[in-house]
C-alpha cells in the first residue's frame, strides 16, 4: 500500500493495515526525543548539585514512607506509572477487540495511558539511579564515586526497553503488518518491561529499607493512613507482581486467544507458583493471601471500569484456593526452608491449585477448559507450578531483611526449576492446522438486513474433527458494538453445542453478526492445532483483502487460525522476521539474566544474625525463636 492511499482509506474508515503515516510519527518522534533531552538535562543537573526542588521532593516522600528518597520517589512514580499503564493495556486490548485497527498512534484513547505509564517507569528508573549517592558497597559501580542499587538498574532497564517497545511496534507492523495478537514480539517488549516492572520497585523497597532501616522504624511508629500503607507495602508489593505475571494471560482473558489452549493453565500456574509463594516467603503468616485478595480487587475495578467504557468483559483467574494452599503449606513445612516450602507449595498448586481453576474456568472464563485438555494440559500445569514454586521461594528469600534465616539451595534445583519453566513454554508452543478439515454450514436469519444475524448449523467432515476440541465457537469481533436481549456486546464467543444422534453436527444457541465490520468466524481448537472457517468478513482494501460473504449455506475448508484472525499480517522478509524474534529472545535473556542475577546479589549480602526480622501482613517484627536450654 503506498503512502498517497493512506489519507483517502483512511477517510473512507479504513485504518492503516500497515504502519502509521509520516506525519503521525514525526511529531511523537519530535516529542519524544525533547523529553529524553529534558530528562537527562535535569538528571546531569542534579548530579551536579542544581536540582534543589527534586531534592525537596524526595525528602518529603522520604519523611512517608520509611524509605531513603532513591528508593520511595521512584517507587511511588512506578506504581502510578504501572496503575496507569495496566489500565491502558487492558483498555486497549479491549478496544482492538471490539473495533479492529486504529488509525494512528494517537487516535486511540487506551494509547495515552499506556504511553504515560510506559514514560513514567522509565523516568522512575532514571531517578532511582540519579538519585542514589549513598556509593553503598552492595550496589552495582557505575563509575568511581557513583554505585546505584540493583533493583534500580532492573528498573531502569525494564522501562527503556518497554518504552523503545513502542516506536519499534510501529516499525514492525510497517514491515509485517498490524499483528492483531498480545503475543507479537514489540508487544511481549512493552508487557514485559512493565511486568518486571513490579520486581523491580519491590527490590529497589528492600534494598532502601536494608540501608536505612532506622527510616522504616520511625514510620512504623508514626499513625495514620500513610503509616498503614507503609505497614501493608509488602502486601502491595507482592499483589502488583501477581498482576504483573498475570498480563500475558489477555487474550485468554477476553476469549481470543491465538495459541494453545494448554498454555491457559501453564501461565496461571507459573503465575500462581512465583508470585503466592515469593509473598508468603517475603510477607510472613496471610500474605499470600493478602496479595491474590490484592489481585482481585485491581482486576476487579479494571473490569468494571473497562466495562462501563463500553467494552469487553475482562476475565481473569481468582488465585484464592492457590493462596489458601500456600498458606496451609506453611503449617507443614516452616518458611524458613524457602526451597522446600515452595516445593511443597508448588505441589499443592499443580494438584489442587489446578484443579480449583479448572472448575473456576467453567464458572468466569470465557473458553471453559474442556477435557480434551487432559492428561497434557494438567501435566505441564503441573510442572509449572512445581518449578513456579521453588523459583518464588528463591525470590522471597532474596526479597527477606539481612538479618532472616535462609535456606541453602540443594545443588541443581535451581536449573531445573529454570528449565522445567521453559520446558513447559516451549513444548506448548508448536502447532498445527488441519487444512483436509471442511465445515458445511447453514445460517438462519435471526434478524433481518441491514444488522442481520444468524444462528448456524454446522456439520464437519470427517465428523469426529471436533470430537476432542479445547474450544468449539463462532467467534465475532472488531464490528464496533451490538445489542443482545438488551445489552451492548462488543464481542460474541458462541459455544457450538452437539446435535443429539447427529454425528459430526453442531448447532449455535446465540445468533451472532454478520453485518458491517463484523468478522464472524467458526474456530475450532485442539490440544495440537488451531484451524478456523470464516463465516462473514467485510472487504478491506487497506490490506488488501476480499469479503467473505455470509451465504445462506455453504462448504468451506478450514485454515490456519492465525490467517484469519490476523489477516492483516500480510507477511514481509521471512529472514528478518526470524531476526526481529532471535532479537526478543535476546532480550528475554536479558531480563532472565538481570532478574537471576539482581535476585542473587540481595540474597548474598552480608548479613546480621540477630535472629529477628521484620516481616507479616502488616510488616510486624518476627521474634527469634527460643531455644530450651539444658538444665
Amino acid at each position: 500500500m503506498t503512502a498517497p492511499l493512506v489519507p483517502a482509506l483512511t477517510a473512507a474508515g479504513f485504518a492503516p493495515a500497515r504502519g502509521f503515516p509520516p506525519n503521525q510519527v514525526i511529531p511523537a518522534t519530535i516529542v519524544a526525543v525533547l523529553l529524553t533531552l529534558g530528562v537527562v538535562y535535569g538528571a546531569v543537573r542534579y548530579r551536579q548539585g542544581r536540582f534543589a526542588a527534586l531534592d525537596r521532593v524526595g525528602a518529603a516522600v522520604e519523611r512517608h514512607s520509611g524509605l531513603p528518597a532513591w528508593a520511595a520517589l521512584p517507587s511511588l512514580v512506578t506504581s502510578l506509572s504501572l496503575l496507569t499503564a495496566v489500565f491502558g493495556f487492558y483498555w486497549d486490548v479491549a478496544w482492538h477487540i471490539d473495533k479492529g485497527r486504529d488509525n494512528g498512534p494517537f487516535s486511540t484513547p487506551a494509547h495515552y495511558p499506556i504511553i504515560i505509564g510506559l514514560l513514567g517507569i522509565a523516568i522512575a528508573g532514571v531517578m532511582a539511579v540519579v538519585l542514589d549517592k549513598d556509593d553503598h558497597p552492595s550496589g552495582i559501580k557505575l563509575r568511581q564515586g557513583w554505585r546505584v542499587s540493583v533493583g534500580g538498574a532492573l528498573l531502569l532497564l525494564c522501562g527503556l526497553i518497554a518504552l523503545a517497545g513502542f516506536p519499534l511496534d510501529d516499525v514492525w507492523h510497517t514491515l509485517f503488518g498490524q499483528d492483531v495478537t498480545l503475543w507479537g514480539p514489540t508487544h511481549i517488549q512493552m508487557i514485559g518491561g512493565a511486568s518486571l516492572a513490579t520486581l523491580a520497585t519491590w527490590m529497589l523497597e528492600e534494598e532502601g529499607a536494608r540501608r536505612h532501616p532506622e527510616l522504616l522504624a520511625a514510620a512504623h511508629r508514626r499513625r495514620g493512613p500513610t503509616s498503614l500503607l507503609t505497614r501493608g507495602s509488602t502486601i502491595i508489593a507482592a499483589g502488583s507482581f501477581l498482576v504483573g505475571l498475570s498480563t500475558l494471560q489477555g487474550e485468554f482473558d477476553f476469549g481470543v486467544p491465538q495459541f494453545r489452549a494448554i498454555y491457559h493453565p501453564i501461565l496461571i500456574m507459573l503465575a500462581a507458583g512465583i508470585g503466592l509463594v515469593c509473598a508468603r516467603v517475603r510477607g510472613g503468616r496471610g500474605a499470600a493471601l493478602g496479595a491474590a485478595l490484592f489481585f482481585i480487587f485491581l482486576r476487579g475495578l479494571l473490569t468494571l471500569v473497562i466495562v462501563g467504557l463500553g467494552r469487553s468483559t475482562l476475565h481473569f483467574p481468582l488465585y484464592l484456593a492457590e493462596a489458601v494452599l500456600v498458606e496451609l503449606a506453611a503449617v507443614v513445612v516452616s518458611t524458613r526452608r524457602q526451597v522446600l516450602f515452595g516445593a511443597v507449595s508448588g505441589f499443592a498448586i499443580g494438584t489442587i491449585g489446578l484443579a480449583a481453576e479448572w472448575g473456576w474456568s467453567h464458572v468466569w472464563m470465557p473458553l471453559p477448559w474442556k477435557s480434551a485438555m487432559w492428561p497434557e494440559g494438567a501435566v505441564l500445569g503441573f510442572i509449572a507450578a512445581l518449578a513456579g514454586g521453588v523459583l518464588g521461594g528463591l525470590a522471597g528469600r532474596a526479597l527477606l531483611p539481612v538479618d532472616a534465616p535462609r535456606q541453602r539451595s540443594p545443588r541443581l534445583v535451581v536449573p531445573l526449576a529454570w528449565a522445567g519453566t521453559l520446558a513447559v513454554i516451549a513444548i506448548a508452543m508448536p502447532m498445527s492446522s488441519h487444512s483436509n478439515y471442511k465445515a458445511t454450514v447453514t445460517l438462519t436469519d435471526a434478524s433481518p438486513a441491514p444488522h442481520r444475524t444468524v444462528n448456524a448449523t454446522v456439520k464437519l467432515d470427517p465428523p469426529e474433527a471436533g470430537d476432542n476440541a479445547t474450544w468449539f465457537n463462532l467467534t465475532s469481533w472488531q464490528g464496533g458494538t451490538g445489542t443482545y436481549n438488551g445489552q451492548i456486546v462488543g464481542q460474541w464467543v458462541v459455544p457450538m453445542k452437539p446435535v443429539a444422534g447427529s454425528p459430526g453436527v453442531y448447532r449455535s444457541t446465540t445468533p451472532v453478526p454478520v453485518y458491517g465490520k463484523w468478522k464472524t468466524l467458526l474456530r475450532l481448537g485442539t490440544v495440537g492445532s488451531l484451524q478456523a472457517v470464516p463465516i462473514y468478513m467485510p472487504a478491506d482494501p487497506a490490506i488488501p483483502a476480499k469479503g467473505v460473504k455470509a451465504l445462506p449455506s455453504f462448504t468451506r475448508s478450514f485454515v490456519a487460525d492465525k490467517k484469519v484472525l490476523q489477516r492483516e499480517a500480510v507477511g514481509g522478509p521471512v529472514n528478518l522476521e526470524r531476526a526481529a524474534y532471535a532479537l526478543l529472545g535476546l532480550i528475554a535473556l536479558i531480563w532472565i539474566a538481570s532478574v537471576a542475577f539482581g535476585l542473587r546479589r540481595l540474597d548474598q549480602l552480608p548479613r546480621r544474625n540477630s535472629g529477628s526480622w521484620t516481616r507479616g501482613l502488616f510488616g510486624r517484627p518476627h521474634a527469634p525463636r527460643r531455644r530450651s536450654v539444658p538444665a
